[in-house]
């Protein structure tokens, strides 16, 4: 039986919301203003748990789950509804912006530049991404992917390093771009005559679906605007050059949240609306897809190879990795009836898996700058003797990342594989070739960051905090977890993803 709670999705998404205005209210000095954040974020990620946990994965069940409805704005030739609710796509999501959002807060201990105001702008940001992954109305889902923007950009025009005005400037110009495709498609769908509303609920609905309307712009290119909106957030290539900088520039907790949960918002939004409203497109456009996620993995983990700067070196990285997003998505292109959700669900977890890994690894870096003042890959070395949690922690996210077995990383990298090889086996296998070039960038990495002989001037270095260690040691326990059983998502993101696989059947 699924939990039946009214509200408790609401008060998952809002609760960072009210903990924002608390901390400015109340947080009177920066000691209030740290600790009341961490227990706003430790109470959300209790309520995460509690969506993830309720949420029923069973035969018979409901698709979308403790749906919170009501009329939000009326009038003669508009009408839109807040609704929000989950089914198993977004689920396990909630779950990650949950435990993302309290490792941001605690890597955010020792800031000491307008406390209040950091932890207001990193509560808002969990807010917004909370309700992009839970909204069910169009034009709630947009206002929600909007909220996102401002939150970021404070977070690394203020906070961050180097060029972070220009970083921070590049990131917003790139996704009100994208924006701007998505609120034209928006627009098209709720203007056609045969349509009329914002509710994914019904546009999702099988045997609803906007194939059989007359709409204001053709299917393909509503799927096309959709598709650069989130292609942008992805990031795709060519369409990733903000992320470098703004992951460069960001501080850790912005980089932790932009890499772990920021990034999704796009692979979701391809998942749930490009495949989910546009299933023939999608199967149509299957090979731009395959070919636009070959060359993200492939030009990512070349790229990332040339890179000394710690952090652009993850940046770099995610390219590659989400470009598997791509990859997976595309192994719709099966005939009719013989489609498994393999690929989708590998996709899916990719969401999830990398989430947490490369937030690990932010946090790591984040620790070694913190403690080394130095990013520059040539200057570092030897820091596993003084720094043995960190490297752990560094090692781990590391070798998820090339998919190592027991790892997260290696299940939804097998799942996106062996999806998609039945449908593009050629392009499959040069794919698989980021995952060699991941072991070559990752190993070179640890070798000369953590291990060699140590330097002297580290010689004063200290290993994390007890603070410091809580969301190292999480993130870690949550890579450990779902690449021992991988059931505990794969089961749910399959339930999400049966509907979109029994229409591209044809059942």
């Amino acid at each position: 039986m699924g939990l039946e709670f009214p509200g408790l999705l609401t008060a998952t998404v809002f609760l960072p919301a009210a903990g924002a205005l608390a901390v400015l209210a109340l947080g009177r000095n920066d000691r209030t203003a740290r600790l009341l954040a961490a227990l706003v974020a430790l109470a959300d990620l209790a309520l995460a748990v509690l969506v993830f946990a309720g949420f029923d994965r069973g035969d018979g069940a409901a698709r979308f789950q403790m749906v919170d409805r009501f009329t939000w704005f009326s009038a003669q030739t508009l009408e839109a509804s807040y609704i929000l609710g989950v089914d198993g796509l977004s689920a396990p999501l909630v779950l990650l912006t949950g435990l993302l959002g309290l490792c941001a807060v605690l890597a955010s201990w020792h800031i000491t530049l307008r406390v209040r105001e950091h932890y207001m702008w990193l509560l808002l940001l969990q807010t917004a991404v909370m309700g992009v992954f839970t909204s069910l109305d169009l034009l709630l889902f947009f206002l929600f992917w909007e909220v996102e923007l401002l939150p970021m950009y404070m977070l690394i025009a203020t906070w961050g390093g180097g060029r972070r005005q220009y970083s921070a400037m590049k990131f917003l110009v790139f996704t009100i771009l994208g924006s701007a495709f998505m609120l034209v498609a928006i627009v098209a769908i709720f203007v056609s005559p045969d349509v009329g509303t914002f509710d994914m609920t019904r546009l999702l609905a099988p045997g609803s679906g906007l194939s059989q309307a007359a709409l204001a712009l053709p299917l393909s290119a509503l799927f096309w605007l959709f598709f650069l909106a989130f292609a942008i957030k992805l990031p795709t290539w060519p369409l990733h050059t903000w992320l470098p900088d703004a992951h460069t520039d960001a501080p850790t907790a912005g980089s932790v949240m932009l890499a772990g949960v920021l990034l999704k918002m796009g692979g979701y939004g391809l998942l749930r609306i490009n495949l989910g409203m546009f299933p023939d497109q999608t199967r149509q456009f299957a090979w731009i897809l395959i070919a636009l996620g070959v060359i993200s993995v492939l030009y990512g983990a070349v790229v990332t190879l040339r890179q000394t700067d710690l952090k652009r070196l993850v940046a770099y990285s995610s390219v590659s990795h989400m470009g598997l997003v791509l990859v997976g998505v595309a192994s719709v292109n099966v005939a009719q009836g013989q489609l498994t959700a393999a690929g989708l669900n590998g996709a899916a977890m990719q969401l999830f898996t990398h989430g947490t890994v490369t937030g690990l690894l932010f946090l790591a870096v984040g620790l070694i700058y913190d403690k080394a003042h130095t990013r520059y890959i040539p200057d570092l070395g030897g820091l596993a003797g003084r720094m043995p949690l960190v490297t752990i922690a560094f090692l781990v996210a590391g070798l998820a990342s090339l998919g190592l077995p027991g790892l997260s990383g290696f299940v939804s990298e097998l799942l996106v594989f062996l999806g998609a090889f039945r449908a593009f086996p050629w392009a499959t296998a040069l794919a698989v070739l980021g995952i060699i070039l991941a072991a070559g960038y990752v190993l070179w990495m640890a070798e000369r960051t953590l291990f060699g002989p140590g330097r002297e001037r580290f010689a004063h270095l200290t290993d994390a905090s007890a603070v410091e260690a809580i969301p190292l040691v999480l993130l870690m326990a949550s890579i450990l977890a779902v690449g021992l059983y991988p059931a505990m998502l794969t089961g749910v993101f399959q339930a999400g993803l049966a509907p979109v696989v029994a229409a591209l059947n044809g059942g």
